[in-house]
C-alpha cells in the first residue's frame, strides 16, 4: 500500500514546469546519448543528466537505464516518448497550418493519362516535399472534364484547341519522333533507313489528339519528312501514347515518341530515335485549363510548379 504522499505523488499531472524537462528527454531520447544531446541543447552533460534524474523522480519511474558509456529507454521511457513525439509532429503541423493558412488541404488535378504517367508523375515529390501541407490527388483520362462536378482545381491537356469556357495557360510545346528498343532498330536495320519502316508494325496512340486520330501522329510525321507509309500493314492501336511507348521498349513495334515524354527513355538507353534528328514539331502543346484566372493559393503554387519543371531542359534526344 501507498502512503497518501506516495499515491499523490505518484497520480500527479505533469505541469507547465516539466515541459523544459521533456524537451531534454525528447532529446535525449532521440539521440540515445547524454553528450549528444547535451551538444544539441548547449549545456553540459552533467546538467543533461540532472534533469533526466529530476524528471524521473517527479514522474516516480525510470526513464532510461544506465550502463557503462551507453543509456537505453526502459520501457516506461518507450512508451512516453512515442507519446511524446507523436504530440511535437501533431504540433508541428497545426503550427504549419496556422502560418500557411489557406495553402493546406487537397488539391485534385486531372490530367491526360500520358502526360501524368510520363512527366508529372515521376517529378510530384518534389512539389509535395516543398509543400507537405497540401495533399495532391490526380485524376486521369482521355475525356474533357467536368471542372465543377469532381471539383477539380486544374488540367492538364494537350490539344491544339483550347477549352473556350476554361482558363487556360500554355505550358510545353511538343515535337514527335519514331522510337523503338535498340534490339528492334538493329533486327530491322532501320537505323537512318526509314525505308524499312514498311517491315515494321507502327504503334499508334488512337487518342492522340482526338478520340480517334487512329495514325494521325504517324501521317503527320511522314508527311513533314516526304516519307510514304503506304506499304506499312501491321499496327497495334492504343488510347494512350505512354502505352505505345511501353510496347516500343518490350520490342512490339515502334511507336511515335513525343519529346517531352520519352527523353528520359532515350537518355537511359531503353530507346532510341533510329532515325536521329527528324524531329516534328507539332500544332498540339501541353496546357493547364482552370476554370477561371483567379486561381485559389494551392492552385497557383502548383500551376507556379509547373511552370518551373517545364521549362527545365530535358534529356539530349539522339
Amino acid at each position: 500500500m501507498y502512503s497518501q504522499q506516495e499515491y499523490f505523488q505518484r497520480n500527479r499531472l505533469l505541469s507547465s514546469y516539466q515541459l523544459a524537462k521533456l524537451h531534454t528527454f525528447e532529446v535525449v531520447a532521440r539521440h540515445q546519448s547524454f553528450a549528444l544531446a547535451a551538444a544539441e541543447l548547449c549545456v553540459s552533460a552533467s546538467a543533461v543528466s540532472h534533469r533526466i534524474g529530476a524528471l524521473e523522480t517527479e514522474l516516480g519511474f525510470k526513464l532510461f537505464a544506465r550502463f557503462h558509456r551507453r543509456i537505453e529507454l526502459t520501457p516506461e521511457g518507450k512508451r512516453l516518448y512515442v507519446q511524446l513525439k507523436d504530440s511535437l509532429q501533431r504540433l508541428n503541423q497545426e503550427v504549419l497550418e496556422i502560418k500557411n493558412q489557406e495553402i493546406i488541404g487537397k488539391l485534385t488535378v486531372y490530367s491526360r493519362p500520358s502526360i501524368a504517367q510520363c512527366w508529372l508523375v515521376p517529378k510530384i515529390a518534389m512539389f509535395c516535399r516543398r509543400y507537405p501541407a497540401i495533399s495532391i490527388n490526380i485524376l486521369t483520362g482521355n475525356e474533357n472534364i467536368n471542372f465543377n462536378g469532381y471539383q477539380i482545381d486544374l488540367a492538364i491537356y494537350y490539344d491544339n484547341k483550347q477549352h473556350p469556357k476554361l482558363h487556360c495557360q500554355h505550358l510545353m510545346h511538343e515535337t514527335i519522333m519514331p522510337v523503338c528498343s535498340p534490339s528492334y532498330a538493329k533486327e530491322l536495320g532501320l537505323i537512318d533507313n526509314p525505308s524499312k519502316l514498311a517491315d515494321c508494325t507502327l504503334l499508334h496512340d488512337n487518342q492522340a489528339w482526338e478520340y480517334d486520330s487512329d495514325g494521325d501522329e504517324w501521317q503527320y510525321w511522314a508527311d513533314h519528312h516526304g516519307i510514304s507509309l503506304a506499304g506499312v500493314s501491321s499496327a497495334i492501336r492504343f488510347d494512350r501514347s505512354d502505352l505505345a511507348v511501353i510496347a516500343a521498349i518490350n520490342h512490339a513495334g515502334i511507336a511515335m515518341g513525343r519529346g517531352q515524354l520519352v527523353s528520359k527513355r532515350i537518355a537511359s538507353g531503353e530507346l532510341i530515335a533510329p532515325f536521329g534528328t527528324r524531329q516534328v514539331e507539332c500544332e498540339q502543346s501541353y496546357y493547364v485549363a482552370s476554370r477561371d484566372s483567379d486561381l485559389n493559393p494551392k492552385a497557383k503554387l502548383f500551376m507556379d510548379w509547373l511552370k518551373q519543371e517545364a521549362i527545365k531542359p530535358k534529356a539530349v534526344l539522339s
